[in-house]
């Protein structure tokens, strides 16, 4: 990517995330409601602290306490402040985050000016996808801290949309054919380590829906009594909803005013309590709530293989699978959801990781955890393609992920 071209996408990434905090007061932006979660603030600050540290490294910081209390988890960097205390940074403040923003911002703009290296370019493009990554995590994290608010308020209104959409279609069945097949990113663009490399696979052949399961579909589940028959769960995955007591997805709540909503149910957003809209994908799924939706649906969960092939068949034919990206707007409309695959996470072979710090981006969590495929309607544009591998395990669900069917051929 030449140098202008470099610096303008850089400056955009960096002001999208700004924006996103816009609607923050400093009150919401510095608490932590869940050790999974991060408050705004320490997201603000820790993908600046990326780019001092890996792009930077060399000059003097802006701050040397920062150095520990915004690494995450590189380990070959330092110390590390405690992830899930978090939220007790009341310092530095707010205000001193945007300082120290703002000073980062000028010194890379000033190092991109210049001749750069193709390492350190294709560092500074880490750190673009990386803070990415961030701006999907800040909305998801104060989507939470939010609901635990007994008003259920609003991250931002709920903007006027166009005429109603009409309720999806049944879901077709796309066939994947048995044989070998590539998987894997290809081509000139970027691409996280755990893409790679390419490599072939044999897929038995099956059936893939052509969307993802919709909120009145996965109704019919709770409604049926899903969550209260362990024949549909896997053994860890039952003890686990025993032990939380659930009876539905996380953000659903019985509406005080059944008449006023659809099925008499709410749903929490960033826009606070909307109607339960049956057309929507269902959001924020743990795997083993996928999975025994799955299971009693008669169907399963597709590997990550399937799904990848299924998507590249689709996009040549241009029919079939919903295309995987909608606006890439900073709400809760009409879009996808991550689709949790049954594929463990785990290194492609010959998979290596990088030497130094930056290593251990991704290669070192590659245990207990389960692929996501697709992308969501929190996903910033441009930040989707087919061979994307995100992960979490099985018991996460405050991050936009849902589930689509597949069933042997």
């Amino acid at each position: 990517m030449p140098m202008p071209d470099l610096r303008q996408r850089y400056e955009a990434v960096r002001q999208r995330t700004l924006k996103l905090a816009e609607p923050l007061s400093a009150e919401d932006a510095c608490v932590q409601s869940m050790s999974d979660a991060s408050p705004a603030k320490w997201h603000l600050a820790h993908t600046t602290w990326f780019f001092e540290t890996f792009v930077l490294g060399s000059q003097p910081p802006f701050d040397a306490d920062f150095r520990v209390l915004f690494n995450s988890y590189y380990q070959q960097v330092g110390d590390r402040h405690p992830r899930a205390q978090r939220g007790l940074l009341t310092r530095p403040s707010l205000a001193r985050v945007f300082d120290y923003r703002a000073a980062v911002d000028e010194r890379i703009h000033a190092l991109l000016t210049q001749h750069t290296p193709q390492p350190v370019v294709e560092l500074v493009e880490l750190g673009l996808q990386h803070e990415q990554q961030h701006q999907e995590l800040l909305l998801t994290d104060i989507k939470h801290l939010l609901s635990c608010h007994p008003l259920w308020p609003a991250y931002q209104p709920l903007q006027a949309t166009a005429a109603e959409a009409p309720p999806p279609a049944a879901p077709a069945w796309l066939p994947v054919a048995s044989g070998l097949r590539e998987i894997g990113h290809v081509g000139e663009g970027f691409a996280f380590d755990n893409e790679r490399p390419r490599h072939q696979v044999f897929l038995p052949g099956c059936e893939i829906a052509s969307r993802p399961v919709n909120n009145a579909e996965f109704l019919q589940f709770v409604e049926a009594g899903g969550y209260a028959q362990p024949q549909w769960w896997l053994a860890e995955g039952w003890d686990w909803c025993c032990a939380q007591q659930l009876a539905h997805p996380w953000y659903w709540r019985r509406a005080s005013q059944p008449g006023q909503t659809v099925a008499g149910w709410q749903e929490f957003s960033l826009h606070g309590a909307l109607p339960l809209d049956g057309r929507r994908p269902v959001s924020h799924l743990s795997y083993y709530e996928a999975d025994a939706y799955a299971r009693w649906a008669g169907a399963r969960l597709p590997t990550e293989a399937e799904w990848e092939v299924a998507w590249a068949k689709a996009m040549a034919l241009q029919s079939g699978l919903q295309a995987l990206h909608p606006a890439g707007t900073a709400g809760d409309g009409l879009g996808q959801v991550w689709e949790w695959t049954q594929s463990s996470y785990a290194p492609y072979p010959g998979f290596r990781i990088a030497d130094g710090a930056v290593g251990e981006y991704n290669g070192k969590f590659m245990v207990n955890q389960y692929v996501l495929r697709g992308g969501s309607c929190l996903t910033p544009p441009g930040h989707t393609r087919a061979s994307y591998r995100n992960f979490f395990p099985a018991s996460a669900r405050w991050q936009m992920t849902g589930l689509r069917l597949a069933r042997d051929g």
